[in-house]
């Protein structure tokens, strides 16, 4: 999962942990204990950047426990932190990983993903800094395709013909700025791989790459090249992107990515709880405690192998999440017990929460429905009375089936809208107002029946 930085007000350096936690808020509602816990290891991260490296070193991150059922925001508040913090983050799910030795994926694959990543972060700041010299080169590569340079009459003088070569260049360069050439058509080179990318697999699991084919052998997997002929429109892009490429040097990319993160990075483990306990029978969960034990040197930290180089996890924040319904804490091995310091309790979530995550957040889901029917012409309103009883049934449905937390409100929200998200295209230019009766006629006879409200919502 791809995860790019959000630019906030604030430079991260300056954030307090106060600033932290109400950034936070605009996002995710409630849950001020894990917050709290998540700014203050934020803002420790800030500090340590601000030690003697000697001191720095010795530091480590004080990783965290979130317990709580789901849908309360464990897996938002950390996914918000990355993006405050412009860090590399990757969520994965402990469940599916497996033993080294059993076929699956194995826990250092997790590493390499966040590396992955962040290379692909790095690369887009760098193309974002030469965007312009891309851009540049491209037009004058265009430039030389759309006007070649013309021979010099032997009675011209050469001065003067640059001269008037040089000001029609520019003529035609407000010309193609202006796209008055975009249907011109040109002939172009473009690179094209002559074989598909071979990989040679030296590890336990596919995602073990340990190195790529076409850097033994160069001469052998040539990039040929091809010639095309575009509108200039599209040479455009082909172009400016070829010259991108050539202006991000891909060994620094890759330096700096491994840096930030090792120094930065995040990762948040989800349903942790699902590879607790360590019972000794046999059947499908006999590796539950092997998988604990395999991600225990990457939390301690450790060096893992990856196509651009090695990386030290000692100080990647980790984050573990699950809902201990069936296990407790304390059923997962005492070492990995110890590697997760902080452990905060994450409250469900009951009718006063739903209507505040309704309507509150930058992105509430009344105004993702508001602002997805005004696409379609359609003026949508809540009355606050609607929206009231609107977060009662989704109550109602999670006490009486599976308490799914805050995702009951998308199929709650879904089916109250199903007559309208139908009809829009054909209800251009009107105004719907959701009131208490239109919820009552479309969420009532399913909420009474327990059978429907367990199958539709």
């Amino acid at each position: 999962m791809i995860t790019l930085p959000e630019k906030t007000a604030t430079a991260v350096e300056a954030l307090t942990p106060r600033e932290i936690v109400a950034e936070l808020d605009k996002h995710v509602v409630g849950q001020a204990k894990a917050k709290r816990a998540v700014a203050i290891a934020l803002r420790n991260r800030i500090r340590r950047q601000k030690l003697a490296p000697e001191m720095a070193e010795e530091v480590a991150p004080k990783n965290i426990l979130m317990i709580g059922p789901t849908g309360v925001g464990k897996t938002e508040i950390a996914r918000r932190l990355a993006k405050l913090a412009q860090s590399p983050f990757i969520k994965v799910e402990a469940s599916k990983f497996t033993e080294v030795g059993y076929v699956g994926r194995d826990v250092e694959s997790m590493v390499r993903d966040l590396v992955e990543l962040a290379v692909d972060m790095v690369r887009a700041e760098q193309v974002e800094e030469v965007q312009a010299k891309a851009q540049q080169n491209a037009e004058d590569r265009l430039l030389d395709l759309l006007l070649p340079p013309r021979p010099v009459a032997p009675d011209e003088d050469p001065a003067r013909a640059r001269e008037d070569g040089q000001r029609t260049r520019e003529r035609m360069r407000e010309q193609l700025r202006e796209g008055r050439l975009d249907e011109r058509v040109v002939e172009i080179e473009v690179s094209q791989k002559s074989f598909p990318s071979l990989e040679v697999i030296t590890g336990s699991s596919v995602e073990e790459v340990g190195f790529n084919l076409k850097d033994m052998l160069p001469g052998f997997f040539q990039q040929g090249s091809k010639k095309r002929r575009v509108p200039v429109r599209d040479a455009m892009v082909a172009l400016r992107q070829e010259e991108e490429q050539k202006l991000v040097d891909m060994d620094s990319v890759a330096k700096i990515a491994v840096h930030r993160v090792e120094q930065s990075g995040i990762i948040f483990i989800d349903e942790i709880d699902k590879v607790a306990g360590r019972e000794g029978g046999h059947g499908p969960d006999v590796s539950r405690e092997g998988v604990q034990r395999d991600i225990l040197p990457i939390v301690e930290g450790t060096t893992v192998n990856s196509k651009y180089g090695m990386v030290k996890t000692d100080h990647i924040l980790f984050i573990a999440a699950g809902a201990f319904h069936v296990s407790k804490p304390s059923d997962l091995i005492p070492e990995l017990q110890g590697r997760f310091p902080i452990r905060v309790e994450l409250e469900a979530l009951g009718q006063a929460e739903f209507v505040r995550i309704l309507t509150e957040p930058r992105s509430a889901l009344i105004k993702q429905y508001t602002a997805l029917m005004e696409t379609e012409g359609v003026a949508l309103a809540f009355s606050a009375e609607a929206i009231d009883l609107i977060a009662e049934f989704a109550t109602t449905v999670n006490d009486r089936t599976e308490n799914i937390g805050a995702r009951r409100l998308h199929t709650v929200m879904e089916r109250l809208l199903d007559e309208v998200s139908f009809e829009a295209p054909g209800m251009a230019g009107q105004s719907i107002t959701i009131d208490p009766p239109y919820v009552r006629r479309m969420l009532a006879d399913i909420v009474k029946n327990e059978d429907l409200s367990r199958y539709i919502l």
